[in-house]
């Protein structure tokens, strides 16, 4: 049985699976954590693969490897290949005026904001690596003249691991670089002029490879002991976690991670002018639209710091409380938010009396604003015409049985909860697998049974918490 590898370069962590092409059966696997931070230097990155690759027993007899990386950092590399500074990542609002000029550029409002979504599919924020550009021209001049080369974290990995041969070696997918700024969807080609509006000059990018294209192969003194093994072109982190879990029509996807998304596959591509909808492409040669927020899974950590419990005690909690918590909502701002986007809003709590001031109704309100704010996500995306027949969760705030319980509650449709696995490591594996056996579509894996969670929309929790969210502005400057 030939075995492949896939590899989840995430915000927190790097997780590394192995199974097998043809069955997707999980044969070892291993995990190393990254530094915390919105900056971080990609070297980083690099020695958490050595250990993850070390602690899941090797790629000695692995034939094909892909990497998934974290959506949208911008990796800037000078003549030589070096790093030329830490990576922003996508969580890093400093770029947040920067996106705001770059719809001003292009005739500011509505008008600037459809400009964008027609020619990329997505409208500027902070997030997205074409502002990130757009700041280091600003502030740092001389580290942005130093740039021959942009690239994404997943990118990055793949150059390494196939031993760094030079900029021209540079690979990428349609999934990744379609959350970048200046790469379209609809005409599956690069938007170097924006990528040049957004620097000031033209810099090297990553060759764009198609779903199942080789990207090389794996350089043997990159991972001791490997053989030869042939590298996916690898994706973003959501593409991966689609094809991971097996994403089909009708399924929409909510992941509830140090991000909290939200997305679909889809046989068009995207272009909504507001921005809530990010028009990006997958993993598979189709388009998936997708909703971001900032907060997510964090959200329960830090209502469990407050509460001074752990996390299934804050479950425990919330279930104790009735839906809706009797009128206390929470709106899950803590790191200011970008769908919808507000960089420097601020978290609230509305509806507090003296019978709401229970640690049960705090559990409560944390779990259903969060879910609630990746609601109004669910919303854009079916605005933009995505059909939404099922929820499938994941992430690690899906282990969560008060967000199982109550999501039915808050979405009104089916939820359904994968088995717990590494979803995004095991899209990129089933990527691999895709490359080392070939054919149209990627290998028919079933990775166990899911749990199915149904219950009764409850129209109160939605409507309190669009209330509350529309009284939240953002913090004063300074």
């Amino acid at each position: 049985m030939p075995l492949v590898a896939g590899i989840d370069s995430s915000t927190q962590s790097c997780k590394v699976v192995v199974r097998d092409a043809e069955t997707g059966a999980l044969v070892r696997q291993g995990r190393a954590p990254h530094p915390e931070g919105t900056e971080v230097d990609p070297h980083a990155w690099w020695e958490a693969v050595q250990a993850a690759v070390a602690e899941a027993g090797g790629l000695a007899d692995v034939v094909a490897v892909s990497v998934a990386g974290q959506q949208h950092g911008m990796v800037c590399l000078d003549a030589a290949g070096d790093v030329v500074r830490p990576a922003l990542l996508w969580n890093d609002t400093r770029s947040a005026d920067a996106a705001q000029d770059l719809i001003a550029e292009a005739g500011g409002g509505e008008a600037g904001r459809q400009w964008w979504a027609d020619g990329v599919g997505l409208v500027p924020v902070a997030s997205f690596t074409a502002t990130k550009l757009r700041w280091l021209a600003r502030h740092e001049p001389a580290n942005a003249e130093r740039v021959a080369a942009v690239c994404l974290p997943h990118d990055w990995l793949t150059w390494r691991l196939a031993g760094a041969p030079g900029l021209d070696a540079l690979r990428t997918d349609r999934g990744d670089a379609s959350g970048t700024g200046y790469w379209s969807p609809r005409t599956g080609a690069y938007r170097l002029d924006l990528l040049e509006q957004a620097l000031g000059r033209q810099v090297r990018v990553p060759v764009v490879l198609g779903p199942s294209e080789v990207a090389g192969q794996l350089d043997p003194a990159a991972v001791p002991g490997a053989g030869t093994i042939l590298l996916g072109p690898g994706t973003g982190d959501n593409a991966a976690a689609a094809l991971g879990v097996g994403a089909g029509p009708g399924d929409v996807v909510v992941s509830i991670g140090t991000s909290g998304t939200v997305f679909a596959v889809a046989d068009a591509p995207a272009a909504d002018p507001t921005g809530a909808v990010a028009g990006f492409a997958d993993a598979t040669g189709r388009f998936l639209p997708l909703v971001c927020t900032l907060n997510a899974a964090r959200v329960l950590d830090a209502a469990a710091t407050l509460l001074r419990v752990d996390l299934d005690e804050l479950s425990e909690l919330a279930l104790a409380a009735p839906p809706g918590a009797d009128g206390l909502v929470m709106v899950p701002y803590l790191e200011g938010e970008r769908t919808p986007d507000r960089p420097t809003a601020t978290g609230a709590l509305h509806g507090l009396t003296l019978g709401t001031s229970t640690p049960a109704h705090l559990a409560r309100a944390a779990v259903e604003g969060m879910l609630c704010a990746l609601a109004d996500g669910l919303d854009a995306l079916t605005a933009q015409g995505a059909t939404a027949r099922r929820i499938i969760l994941v992430g690690g705030g899906a282990r969560s049985a008060a967000v199982r319980r109550i999501a039915p509650q808050v979405f009104g449709r089916p939820v359904v909860v994968p088995p717990p696995g590494e979803y995004v490591a095991d899209g990129a594996a089933r990527q691999a697998a895709w490359i080392a056996l070939g054919g149209a579509e990627p290998p028919p894996w079933t990775l166990g049974e899911p749990e199915e969670y149904v219950g009764q929309l409850v129209p109160a929790i939605r409507a309190r918490y669009a209330r509350a969210r529309n009284l939240i502005t953002e913090r004063e400057a300074g």
